[in-house]
């Protein structure tokens, strides 16, 4: 018996092995057709690129390489979206990607794939979609070590407006400019030309001229020519828009000079770039082509010596493992259908239990709130609405004698009066607690904001992402007492007609950023310490070992965001 169980476990290790190369030889297969689809695309063969691309990905989904198989979906995606004669859609490999960006759960990929689906979307029609996913891109640099991608991101929201809603444009070029100091000087100089064909757009033509010079003042070392020539040339169309021909015909020369410099610098690096790509050429088809025939020789040694071996021990034990086989499996089957009975028993008594303790907790939980509401009615305001009753009918006797000094019984009525008020609202506070236990942060949040924009003075959005769980419920509370102060502050003060309330987590790290289209504030003008909102918020996220930053400025809104761990 000992030896039969010996032949056994030298077949299942024989079969291991076996396994082991063919997915070896699969992967060796899928990296030579991605290496040899990145040429074809190197050579512009774009339709001879994309069946090598679909041939790799298709090999590594049978070995099942999740992070290979995502490379071939992006190159894909942007292989097909640049071409026009493919007659394929390439939104299915972007999908793909982007859910293995949040099985990865990885910041910098998830902002690449969000990114690239604003890339799809992209139509200076209509904007809201690919906006959509620029903005949650801009969440996502909230991040110090993605923050120098929000550059791009607020460039392309700048060329996202510019067609139709030139304010905004105006508005994401000031943001992208906000951030020169992480950008390099060509891209500098690139937001600054940018800049200035907007302005040129909007006739604006002494604000183009403005970016223009500080274009032509930032230093750079490569592709000076290129962008001194288009410098000169916007600089020269300004002027002559300005009327100013004097200066257009000067900057027409200057453009000029520059363009020829740089046909015959051109015209020097390409002789030199075709003689390079042809030797280039030539080594990587002799490096394909070897590699190639070395893959597919090992492939077909290694594939006869396995199956001789194998052969030969399956023939020797295979009948003798059938036997064994057999036996054991009958005696499973019946322990198996002994367990299964035992297992749906008491899985039944577990749900009975479980459904009983439920009912049993929902019914005490409502009786013990409706039992504190009525409490609350009773103690607190019944008390305080008695002796508002008594005020009012001592102003009636006193309208007639006027014995009483009579400012300060309205005083004193005033007082009363804002005093059921706030008694009002801390039952309603506390009811709103539960509609967080019930239903949940994102739920709370949206009702309010739909409770409010219903009364057409402020407009209230509500944009999350990754709240795909439940938090503990006093944490919930809490930054719904936060978000509901901060938009307690924006309806008392701000003047605004929009507000936007962003929930977001990433990378274990709850992120609110609430936004206001109004009045705005200057931070240094104003003590904050005096303001109990703001002071019991700052409190409040201290002690969750959160940040909270004010971004603000007067004339053009304020932004509160708060970042709070939660793991």
């Amino acid at each position: 018996m000992k030896h039969l169980k010996y032949l056994e476990l030298q077949i299942i290790l024989l079969m291991i092995c076996s396994f082991s190369y063919a997915q070896e030889s699969k992967k060796d297969s899928a990296y030579y057709y991605y290496k040899k689809a990145k040429q074809f695309d190197f050579e512009n063969k774009h339709f001879k690129a994309y069946k090598n691309y679909i041939k790799s990905l298709n090999l590594y989904k049978k070995i099942n390489l999740e992070d290979s198989v995502a490379k071939c979906n992006l190159e894909l995606f942007e292989l097909i979206i640049s071409q026009s004669n493919l007659e394929k859609s390439s939104k299915p490999y972007l999908d793909d990607y982007y859910q293995y960006t949040l099985k990865k759960n990885d910041s910098f990929l998830l902002l690449k794939s969000l990114n690239r689906y604003a890339e799809y979307y992209w139509n200076t029609d209509s904007i809201e979609l690919p906006k959509k996913y620029y903005l949650k891109s801009l969440q996502l640099t909230k991040n110090k070590k993605l923050s120098k991608y929000s550059i791009s991101i607020y460039s392309n929201l700048a060329f996202l407006h510019t067609k139709k809603y030139p304010d905004s444009a105006a508005y994401y070029f000031k943001k992208t400019l906000d951030l020169k100091e992480l950008m390099s000087n060509n891209q500098l100089i690139g937001t600054y030309i940018n800049y200035a064909l907007f302005f040129q757009n909007q006739q604006k033509y002494n604000d183009a001229l403005k970016y223009l010079k500080k274009a032509d003042s930032v230093k750079i070392e490569t592709y000076q020519l290129k962008y001194k020539k288009i410098i000169y040339e916007n600089f020269s169309n300004a002027y002559k828009s300005n009327l100013n021909y004097k200066k257009a015909f000067e900057y027409l020369k200057k453009y000029n000079t520059a363009r020829d410099s740089l046909n015959n610098t051109a015209q020097n690096i390409a002789i030199s770039d075709l003689d390079k790509k042809y030797q280039t050429e030539k080594k990587e088809k002799h490096i394909l082509s070897l590699e190639k025939e070395n893959l597919e020789t090992e492939a077909k040694n290694k594939q006869q010596k396995n199956l001789i071996i194998g052969s030969i021990l399956f023939i020797i034990f295979g009948g003798t493992i059938a036997t064994l086989s057999l036996k054991n499996s009958k005696r499973k089957r019946k322990l198996a259908e002994q367990e299964k009975k035992l297992e749906s028993q008491k899985n039944l008594t577990l749900l009975k239990e479980q459904e009983i303790n439920t009912i049993n907790a929902m019914v005490e939980g409502q009786e013990k709130e409706r039992k504190r509401v009525a409490e609350d009615l009773h103690d607190n305001l019944g008390s305080v609405l008695a002796t508002l009753k008594l005020h009012f009918d001592n102003l009636k006797i006193n309208s007639a004698s006027k014995k009483i000094n009579q400012e300060e019984l309205f005083n004193k009525t005033e007082n009363l009066i804002d005093e059921a008020y706030l008694k009002v609202r801390r039952i309603a506070h506390a009811k709103n607690a539960g509609v967080i236990a019930n239903q949940g942060l994102l739920p709370a949040v949206q009702m309010m904001a739909e409770k409010i924009s219903s009364a057409d003075k402020i407009k209230i959005d509500v944009i999350d992402f990754g709240l795909h769980q439940r938090f503990n419920n006093a944490l919930e509370i809490t930054i719904f007492r936060i978000i509901q102060e901060l938009i307690t502050n924006i309806l008392k003060h701000a003047n605004a007609k929009n507000a936007t309330i962003n929930i977001a987590i990433y990378d274990n790290v709850f992120n609110l950023i609430v936004e206001d289209d109004g009045d705005g504030f200057d931070l240094k003008k104003v003590n904050l310490k005096d303001g109990i909102g703001i002071n019991s918020i700052e409190t409040r996220v201290n002690h969750l070992k959160g940040n909270f930053v004010i971004d603000t400025t007067l004339g053009k809104g304020s932004s509160f965001i708060i970042d709070i761990p939660i793991a």
